[in-house]
């Protein structure tokens, strides 16, 4: 039986924190090195040290073979996350926590956000969620991963980014690309902050390996809200198309430039020529910003839309459908979903 990896990503055998961290402080002098250093040491030891109990490595066995990966408790019931990637066309799924090899059941697998939600018969810890909104440029973050042949294995960096697009392919949502070194089997691990709190999930290498993207925490929150209310995802849809125009209106230069007939949005009034101020919670600034809005839509649900139209602000509240999963945009002018991008695969 054959033996795959989430990823192909590689790394070289040096302790990945320490190698993070001797990079990070390469520019600072050696009084501070010495001081800094020992503090970081200290700081991302006793996150490893308090998290490694929540995280545990996921064996998926499907007819092309056994496929591993890593996983990490959510909440104390045993509710584990993990990629869909692993787990969506598996016969037998297991999870190793410490040296007890349990099964775990496939609750969801979402091959729209890429994440998937287990469950295993057992009291867990797990890892308390934290706010990925706080994270900004050079914001320290760490992971524990599960590479084949090895035990649960820490790597350290920093976030190097916020992404809606890489090589002219959308993410479903913005993702977090840290610049914090992976290897194969780290699909799946959780991204930390030096609280501790899981504020993403990694999905994908980079650059072989050096770095990695990240769901945030919000994103997969949505499928498992998804699940407890429905038992199953419900990714929403509007029904228009928008446009760039030059002129900006009370901050946004995104207007709508068609609504599709018996849509949604059609249904609920909203018109060619409105110009997209917010959707819910998502500020709309410029035409991306509606990948991001997009994706928190969930089928059944109302949603205000804040929109200027002929000089006048105004609220339109318009119920969301089931999103007719048309495939993968080439840009972000549609709110209907897109399906992740994986560089692993």
């Amino acid at each position: 039986m054959s033996n795959r990896s989430v990823s192909k990503l590689t790394l070289p055998g040096t302790p990945l924190w320490a190698a993070a961290a001797v990079v990070l402080l390469s520019s600072l002098g050696a009084y501070c090195q010495d001081d800094l250093g020992n503090k970081i040491t200290c700081e991302v030891n006793r996150v490893f040290q308090e998290r490694r109990n929540a995280v545990v490595r996921v064996e998926a066995l499907d007819h092309h073979g056994r496929l591993t990966g890593t996983g990490f408790f959510t909440d104390p019931s045993g509710t584990i996350y993990t990629l869909s990637y692993i787990v969506a066309n598996a016969q037998e799924v297991t999870v190793m926590y410490g040296d007890e090899k349990i099964p775990a059941k496939v609750l969801v697998a979402d091959p729209r956000s890429g994440i998937a939600l287990l469950k295993a018969d057992i009291s867990s810890p797990f890892i308390p969620q934290g706010n990925s909104h706080k994270l900004a440029l050079s914001t320290p973050v760490l992971t524990i991963g599960y590479t084949p042949g090895f035990s649960d294995t820490p790597s350290f960096g920093i976030v190097g980014g916020f992404d809606r697009k890489f090589l002219g392919k959308y993410f479903t949502t913005t993702h977090i690309r840290a610049n914090l070194p992976v290897q194969a089997g780290f699909g799946g691990a959780p991204l930390l902050n030096l609280n501790g709190e899981v504020v993403g999930i990694i999905i994908a290498g980079v650059g072989g390996g050096a770095s990695c993207y990240a769901v945030p925490i919000e994103a997969a929150e949505k499928i498992r809200m998804d699940y407890a209310r429905f038992g199953e995802p419900r990714h929403g849809w509007l029904g228009v198309k928008a446009e760039e125009q030059d002129e900006k209106i009370d901050g946004s230069n995104v207007r709508v430039s068609e609504v599709g007939s018996d849509t949604p949005a059609a249904q609920a009034g909203l018109k060619p020529g409105d110009i997209l101020l917010q959707i819910g919670s998502v500020k709309i600034t410029e035409p991306e910003d509606i990948i991001d809005a997009s994706y928190f839509l969930t089928a059944g649900d109302k949603v205000a839309v804040e929109i200027v139209r002929d000089g006048q602000k105004k609220t339109i509240e318009v119920e969301s459908a089931r999103h007719p999963a048309t495939g993968v945009p080439s840009s972000p002018n549609e709110l209907v979903g897109q399906v992740p991008m994986f560089i692993f695969q």
